[in-house]
């Protein structure tokens, strides 16, 4: 891998860890942690877990269509990754910042739909990026049912203590 290489990696990172680090000014807190929740719910401790391992893997994915295509060959492909990087980062605002499990819900499904299509355009481009994204797209999927579920069970409190 040469510096070029290098530095697209590290762009690829840094663009999936400044999308995570919505996380960090919008945490669950003592709202989150007040709801009612699906018996299926995962411990606090996996969130963190299983994001790191893929904003990692969604950042190789792109780096490789882009190591493979560049910029110019691949720009539908790197365009959706964009969107539903930004789509990922909003969704962590929507739901603990702004407290609507109902727009989260609506956003996330726009979402998944871009990772959808992130993943198609990959395809063409290479094989280990769209195996890269996959567990992303089965996260998410997960994801949006718990969103559902929680909006469901918590219906009055969709937008209290907001702010």
């Amino acid at each position: 891998m040469d510096g070029t290489q290098t530095l697209g990696l590290i762009g690829f990172l840094a663009a999936c860890y400044l999308a995570a680090s919505t996380g960090a000014f919008f945490r669950p807190g003592a709202w989150y942690a007040g709801l009612a929740k699906p018996s299926w719910n995962p411990p606090n401790w996996a969130f963190p877990v299983a994001w790191t391992a893929l904003y990692t893997m969604i950042a190789v994915a792109a780096w490789l269509v882009w190591r493979e295509a560049g910029f110019a060959g691949a720009p539908l492909a790197l365009l959706f990754w964009f969107i539903q990087l930004v789509l990922n980062a909003a969704w962590s605002w929507i739901f603990f910042g702004l407290r609507r499990m109902d727009l989260a819900f609506a956003e996330l499904l726009a979402f998944w739909l871009a990772i959808l299509a992130t993943v198609l355009a990959f395809a063409q481009h290479s094989a280990a990026a769209v195996w890269l994204m996959l567990p992303y797209l089965a996260w998410v999927s997960f994801a949006g049912a718990l969103n559902f579920a929680l909006w469901r069970l918590n219906r009055g409190r969709v937008a209290a203590g907001a702010g």
